[in-house]
């Protein structure tokens, strides 16, 4: 399964407040749990970090209890289920140009 995870900013915090924080609860060597894989991690101005993780559906309650553990009090988070989208793209596309050609 795939899972986006936002860790959002605490604007109340400074970057090495935050880091202070990660580094006592030693979130660089639990995030991401064995077994989990990274697919993405981007930085979004302003909001934070969103991480795309692949992962076995067993590993669900692995992700959640290393973000309890090591990410709070640095990041409020968000996790949503996810799909990667970009293969269905080209066939809306399609379609869309297929129902404009007939209405014509």
């Amino acid at each position: 399964m795939r899972l986006s995870v936002f860790l959002k900013h605490d604007q109340t915090k400074n970057l090495a407040q935050i880091d202070e924080i990660l580094c006592r609860n030693e979130f660089w060597s639990h995030f991401p749990p064995e077994g989990v894989q990274v697919v993405a991690w981007n930085v979004m101005m302003g909001l934070g970090q969103v991480i795309i993780l692949e992962l076995p559906e067993d590993k669900l309650r692995a992700v959640n209890l290393v973000l309890e553990q090591r990410a709070w009090g640095a990041f409020s988070t968000e996790i949503y289920a996810t799909y990667d989208f970009s293969a269905v793209v080209p066939k809306k596309l399609q379609q869309e140009k297929d129902y404009h050609a007939r209405a014509r």
